[in-house]
């Protein structure tokens, strides 16, 4: 009795989401159990790491999306679970230090500014704003340092290669802002993420932008492995 029990709300369980991925295929909500939390950014804009859940939130019509009913062994996550990113990069202290001195060394030149450390996969690892700041430096910074990620260069310098090089608009992604203020970190030769800094101001856009962000790269240079 107690195996036909389990055989039964076993299946329902699977026919629960059968029937929910069913309609998630008629509505073009289609996703992988494993990476259910995973859903695609919602524009070529969207940031790295920018990948929200495909439910609890409001549909094109106005709805609200509602949880799916899980299968056993749907999410990998919690005690022992494997890393969700092996991109190598800062650690997260490395990282919240340089994004620190960063901000620190705007603070003390009189500017409020956001800064944000990311991996070498793009995605970020330490993002902080200065008290007095408009939160949205940060991901002005994160498109900076997406810059320097890709030019495998000072974002200032990519500014001034793409405005005379038209060959090297291709590298150019939505989500990059192709201005002065992020630094890449290295470690010998190879790149494995990048700093950068915005809200400065000044008269040349993202110079004193990228003073601070190599402070915060000069501050952990040194440890980065």
């Amino acid at each position: 009795m107690n195996n036909r029990r389990t055989r039964g709300a076993k299946l329902k369980q699977t026919s629960a989401w059968t029937l929910y991925a069913t309609c998630a295929l008629a509505t073009g909500l289609v996703w992988a159990a494993d990476a259910v939390f995973h859903d695609k950014p919602a524009s070529p804009r969207s940031l790295p790491g920018d990948n929200l859940p495909p439910f609890g939130m409001l549909d094109d019509t106005g709805r609200l999306i509602p949880t799916p009913p899980l299968p056993p062994g749907a999410l990998h996550r919690g005690l022992g679970s494997p890393p969700e990113s092996t991109a190598r990069g800062p650690s997260l202290d490395l990282a919240v230090e340089a994004a620190r001195a960063a901000v620190d060394a705007c603070s003390a030149a009189g500017y409020r500014t956001g800064a944000t450390v990311i991996d070498s996969a793009g995605e970020a690892r330490a993002m902080l704003t200065a008290d007095g700041s408009d939160g949205s430096h940060v991901f002005v910074a994160m498109r900076k340092a997406l810059t320097a990620l890709t030019f495998k260069m000072p974002s200032s310098r990519a500014n001034q290669l793409v405005s005379k090089d038209p060959s090297l608009l291709p590298r150019v992604t939505p989500n990059l802002f192709v201005a002065g203020g992020a630094v890449p970190l290295t470690v010998g030769r190879e790149v494995i993420g990048a700093i950068g800094v915005s809200g400065a101001g000044g008269k040349v856009i993202g110079q004193q932008d990228e003073i601070c962000a190599a402070a915060g790269w000069e501050r952990i240079k040194t440890r980065l492995k």
